[in-house]
């Protein structure tokens, strides 16, 4: 992946979920660190909220759609609530209310989990809700990682 070719080979997205794999055990580390002093209440709603407000919803929807087409607002919901920009913004008005809690570090296990373990990342408009291989993407994969001699070359635009 790259700035103009927004896709993953295996290769590249075994190691994106590596590096979301480190977070997720400094993460467990400080966890376990500190497992007395985190209070479970909180650590379980922080835990849970992110999939009752931005998965649960879309994937109800989804199951029960013929079609298996859903409005874009669920997929917005999951992108927004498994977002690492939006949980740092709730960890920080947490921690601006009530102080810093280790609880806050259900946010990045959840997070970091979904992408190194289950390699759930933000969900396009584009593609079903629930994981299935599309055809073009496929196709395109495979003609990427066809030429394993080297990188591809750029075609230049035919002008007149």
């Amino acid at each position: 992946m790259d700035a103009l070719n927004h896709f993953d080979t295996k290769t590249t997205n075994r190691l994106l979920r590596a590096e979301y794999l480190v977070g997720l055990i400094a993460s467990f580390y400080l966890l376990f660190t500190h497992l007395s002093k985190i209070e479970w209440w909180d650590f379980a709603a922080l835990f849970l909220y992110i999939d009752l407000i931005g998965y649960i919803p879309g994937a109800i929807a989804y199951r029960r759609s013929s079609t298996k087409r859903i409005p874009k607002h669920y997929y917005v919901l999951y992108n927004t609530m498994h977002s690492l920009v939006t949980q740092s913004a709730v960890a920080l008005l947490w921690w601006l209310l009530g102080g810093p809690v280790w609880s806050l570090l259900a946010l990045p296990i959840h997070l970091f989990g979904d992408r190194a373990l289950f390699g759930n990342f933000l969900k396009p408009f584009g593609l079903p809700f629930e994981p299935e291989l599309h055809p073009g993407f496929d196709a395109l994969r495979s003609e990427v990682t066809a030429d394993s001699a080297g990188p591809v070359r750029a075609q230049r635009p035919v002008t007149s």
